[in-house]
């Protein structure tokens, strides 16, 4: 109808002269002519619209602990079951997820990597390796966890044993090699990666090793392990160097605070020497996010630094480093092991050094060493080969499996699934960590969102021309403004109701005292909190422990709104996450107690309430 009044003239004209003018009538664009966007705003690609769920994260038999403790599936039997396929589990059984994943990054320790694989073969390549030698003779004895105990002396370096280059390199050209053949980039992403496994006297500094390249670029260098070094700066310089030298692009994710007894986020350097700008601009720059709940422990916060938090204690992990025998936790170590405080702490370093070391996004993943990147609570197929499901797993010693979390997930916005979409994604920090529910959480940070926005259908378009998203930046606060945040999250389709949004805080106050806020942002059902308290009433629970059970019968399947910082200071440095809860659900151990008809342990809880955390929004003055 709107071209009427044109076609009524045009029909007026010679037949000739009236076709050219209504192909030119139907060719214009008065929108684009008008300088404004197009009529489809779907066709805006600069946007990041899809969240890919991954994990960065895995082991396979290339590792030798994994071999160790009885692991034989490879990374191709990794990239098959992350795609959706059935693989047949170390211990016989078959195993699949709900849904495939959309990335995953193979990430084998560097240390002797691929020689626990060459074992079972007994190849030629192992007749000049002094490790492979070794482990053959531990192997013909029937001492697996002989190897096992090697490969961690030699992240300690106490083994002394070289590792054979030649080795390295073949083994990491299949690495590269297979990684490419699976990657299907729109479809599947594939990174290439390894994991640096340093642990001196125990404590654990690993970081796993993530390259947005293909194996052509890759294979001009070779794992850096922590036989050549166990200092993460050391490391960051061979991320320097291969950059340089290859034009390509790497990252490193650290893992495991919970375990490091207070080295994770120290205020020294691995030499003991004071934090300089130097350190926070290199750790800040290769380091761009951490895993921040894994199966070894949930490492957000411990109800010790947090105690006001009532739900700081979630798989808390206090069973102290890596050390034979361990080195026990100390309450001093804790505020260098947890991610809320080591943000803290960053702000702080940032009005002493100029530059914050920790300005780090959050990530969860799975450090599964089956090769089998299985966390729902359900579906969980063990840390390693022998914790895979079984009536006595729960109930193992010395070190009880039921202990181990069934975390976690990495969550990432993007553009697209491919490797240079996702790692520009974890470069932005525009990625979340959830402990296995697949749960859609968006954050924006501005100064001018309304209450209504967060109802619009575009509301993502608001959130990024108006503000930041999450891993994003505010400053310049305007005069009587405090930050708003546009907060939207859904349940996982196939998982439980929400319980409520929660805003976590961190500022630094007049006097440069680092201090922390939990505010219950958005709450479902009819609940409200006690201006008293402070604090809104816990949800019911639907769990039905016997039969390891719930209903969706409460919470919410989405919950949305706009929140204003009411305690807002324009002059202090401030961060702010997003901490996304679900109701109440049966523990991993609760299934298989119902499983197997065996009995509950009773030193972990029977039900637990899953949850996502953003990486922050940073305000500085």
């Amino acid at each position: 109808m709107k071209f009427k009044p044109a076609i009524d003239k045009i029909m007026l004209l010679p037949l000739s002269v009236a076709i050219t003018v209504l192909v030119q009538t139907l060719d214009a664009n008065p929108a684009q002519a008008s300088g404004t966007e197009p009529y489809s705003v779907y066709t805006r690609e600069d946007l990041p619209r899809n969240v890919y769920w991954g994990d960065t994260h895995v082991h396979t038999n290339i590792s030798a602990d994994a071999f160790g403790f009885g692991g034989v599936l490879s990374p191709e039997d990794a990239y098959r079951f992350a795609k959706g396929s059935t693989v047949t589990s170390s211990s016989g059984q078959p195993a699949r997820l709900s849904r495939p994943l959309d990335f995953i990054v193979v990430s084998d320790h560097a240390e002797y990597m691929g020689v626990s694989a060459m074992l079972t073969e007994r190849g030629d390549e192992l007749a000049n390796s002094a490790i492979g030698q070794r482990w053959l003779k531990f192997l013909g004895e029937g001492r697996r966890d002989k190897i096992l105990m090697d490969s961690q002396k030699a992240s300690t370096g106490e083994l002394g044993v070289a590792h054979d280059e030649s080795i390295t390199r073949s083994v990491w050209a299949q690495v590269t090699k297979a990684a490419d053949r699976h990657n299907d980039p729109g479809t599947f992403t594939a990174f290439i990666g390894y994991e640096w496994s340093s642990l001196p006297d125990g404590n654990n500094l690993h970081r796993n090793v993530v390259f947005r390249d293909g194996a052509d670029v890759v294979n001009t260098t070779s794992p850096f392990s922590t036989l050549d070094s166990r200092n993460p700066e050391d490391l960051w310089r061979y991320l320097q160097g291969y950059e340089e030298r290859s034009g390509g692009k790497v990252l490193a994710i650290p893992h495991n605070a919970n375990v490091s007894n207070g080295l994770m986020f120290s205020d020294k350097t691995f030499l003991g020497e004071p934090l300089t700008k130097a350190y926070a601009e290199a750790r800040a720059r290769w380091e761009p996010f951490i895993e921040v709940t894994q199966m070894k422990g949930d490492g957000e916060t411990h109800p010790f630094l947090s105690p006001e938090d009532e739900f700081a204690d979630f798989e808390t992990w206090d069973n102290g480093n890596f050390a034979q025998p361990k080195v026990p936790k100390q309450t001093s170590m804790l505020r260098y092991e947890y991610a809320r405080s080591a943000l803290k702490q960053g702000l702080a370093l940032e009005d002493t050094l100029g530059v914050n070391p920790f300005k780090f996004g959050m990530i969860g993943s799975t450090d599964t060493h089956t090769s089998l990147s299985a966390v729902e609570e359900n579906n969980y197929f063990g840390k390693f080969a022998i914790d895979e499901p079984s009536a006595k797993r729960a109930h193992s010693e010395p070190m009880p499996a039921s202990t181990y979390a069934a975390a976690g997930y990495a969550a990432v916005w993007s553009e697209s699934n491919t490797r240079e979409s996702l790692f520009n994604a974890f470069k932005r920090k525009e990625v979340y960590a959830t402990t296995g529910p697949r749960m859609t959480v968006r954050f924006f940070g501005g100064w001018n969102f309304e209450n209504t926005d967060v109802l619009r259908p575009n509301y993502v378009d608001i959130g990024y021309n108006e503000g930041v998203p999450m891993g994003g930046e505010l400053s310049k606060a305007p005069t009587g403004k405090s930050p708003v945040f546009l907060i939207l999250a859904a349940k996982d389709p196939m998982g439980a109701n929400l319980d409520r949004v929660q805003i976590v805080k961190g500022w630094l106050d007049a006097e440069g005292q680092a201090h922390e806020k939990v505010f219950d942002a958005a709450l479902s059902g009819n609940r409200g909190v006690n201006p008293q308290t402070g604090k809104a009433p816990d949800i019911s629970s639907t769990v039905d422990i016997e039969t390891a059970t719930y209903t969706n019968s409460v919470g919410s399947a989405q919950l949305a709104t706009v929140w204003r910082d009411p305690e807002f200071d324009r002059d202090s440095r401030a961060f702010y996450y997003l901490r996304v809860l679900e109701i109440p659900t049966p523990r991993w151990t609760t299934y298989d107690s119902a499983y197997y008809g065996s009995d509950l342990p009773t030193k972990v809880p029977a039900e637990i309430q899953e949850r996502a955390y953003t990486s922050p929004i940073w305000f500085t003055p």
